[in-house]
């Protein structure tokens, strides 16, 4: 078993119940990625915390990020509905545009931060 990575570390696959989400932040300073996972019994699937309506982050408690059917991506601000799978905006003010997809891995029980990310690259799209 090769070691895994742990400044990559996002949270622990077993706090992500499947059909659930999960915020998270990663880096340091004044403008870490700040994102969410989803689990679906496909994977786990990663977007940076943002509609890409009106800039806002998609919560207004940790970890709430779905509608209450758990079926979709729910924005809180304005109601965008989001498909978990594939970010993409079904019904709102942003139907058609996406969720910024976040590159994750699974290892040893662990959601990891894909190693070819650069959290700085998302450091333009974290303006709220």
């Amino acid at each position: 078993m090769s070691e895994i990575d742990l400044s990559r570390v996002l949270c622990a696959l077993e706090e992500i119940p499947v059909g659930g989400a999960r915020g998270f932040a990663f880096g340091s300073g004044d403008w870490p990625l700040r994102g969410l996972l989803v689990r679906t019994s496909q994977g786990v699937h990663a977007y940076v915390n943002r509609c890409p309506h009106a800039r806002h982050p998609l919560n207004l408690r940790p970890h709430e990020f779905l509608t209450p059917d758990s079926g979709l991506i729910l924005c809180r601000s304005h109601g965008a509905l989001f498909e978990k799978a594939t970010g993409l905006c079904v019904a709102g003010p942003c139907a058609g545009q996406a969720l910024t997809p976040v590159a994750v891995q699974v290892e040893a029980g662990c959601v990891l931060l894909d190693e070819a990310v650069d959290p700085r690259s998302f450091e333009h799209v974290e303006a709220f």
